[in-house]
């Protein structure tokens, strides 16, 4: 009997092994054939919409990002050829030209401030500066409000996600409760459903934040370069002679450039960039003295 039992010892190992191979190719087959987008929608509707939401909040953080990669930079806000330009038209007195130079590229943030304080230079050194500091604030704070929805696309994500933990784990406790462990199948779904949702909300948090403090530093630095330039460009107007004048869209040279005072002062103009004279705005022409409109004195430089 022992001898017997022995001989049939190989064959049954031999069938143990074949059905527990079966099992395993059973147990597998379902992972296997169950892909991310069944899986999502095996959820029902509450899981598909919050997986739609996670999907948009992706989308927006990316939008986000490209724009401020774009927007966010020194060239962006100061670019060269725009800072020479306005040195140049500035050193020659042409304020009202340097102020449509400014409005015509307003969407930059350096001719944005310099078209503002421009606006307030015939009342002085204090209330040019106070204005230069006051724009800068507020162009400023448009790139950081819009850098601060990153932050809070940081936050938001992993509450949707957990949102979608709380309803999967709902399912899975119902699948439970119903049928036990009888059906392993329908609850390993649900509670992949739970650690679905959890993980795409912190794929989406953790990069938001990331590209939050990146940009929240490079917006302090782009900004800080386009203010020193900004005091470069105002450091050098003569602001006792230019008392009274009133630029922009109610152009008028003041009483302060009037009378004998403009007439005797010699002003240095740019052969190359002066069409207008610096202290009426009449037009003239270059290499003219003196203006035939207010009788200045201009000083013409190649």
């Amino acid at each position: 009997m022992p001898t017997r039992c022995l001989r049939l010892l190989p064959f049954a190992l031999t069938l143990f092994t074949v059905a527990t191979a079966r099992a395993q190719e059973e147990a597998a087959a379902p992972a296997e054939s169950t892909s991310i987008i069944e899986t999502i929608l095996h959820g029902g509707p509450l899981i598909v919409m919050i997986w739609l939401a996670i999907v948009a909040t992706s989308m927006i953080m990316v939008t986000f990002v490209i724009q401020l990669f774009i927007t966010v930079r020194r060239q962006s806000l100061a670019p060269k050829e725009l800072v020479t330009a306005l040195k140049e038209t500035l050193l020659a007195g042409n304020f009202q030209e340097a102020w449509e130079t400014c409005r015509a590229n307003s969407k930059t943030y350096i001719a944005s401030v310099l078209g503002g304080a421009l606006e307030r230079i015939g009342r002085g050194k204090d209330a040019t500066e106070a204005s230069l500091i006051e724009l800068g604030i507020r162009e400023s704070q448009a790139f950081k409000t819009r850098n601060s929805y990153l932050s809070v696309i940081g936050v938001i994500s992993p509450m949707i996600g957990l949102l979608g933990t709380v309803i999967g784990m709902m399912g899975a406790f119902a699948v439970l409760g119903q049928s036990g462990v009888s059906d392993p199948r329908k609850l390993a779904m649900s509670i992949g459903e739970v650690l679905l949702a959890t993980a795409s909300g912190l794929f989406i948090a953790i990069p938001a934040f990331i590209f939050y403090y990146f940009f929240r530093n490079r917006i302090n630095d782009a900004v800080v370069y386009a203010d020193s330039e900004l005091n470069h460009l105002v450091e050098d107007i003569p602001y006792d002679e230019v008392q009274g004048l009133r630029v922009g869209e109610n152009f008028n040279a003041g009483d302060g450039l009037g009378g004998t005072k403009a007439a005797s002062a010699s002003q240095k103009v740019s052969v190359h960039l002066t069409t207008n004279c610096p202290i009426c705005q009449a037009p003239i022409v270059p290499g003219q003295n003196p203006c035939p409109s207010c009788g200045s004195t201009l000083d013409w430089q190649q």
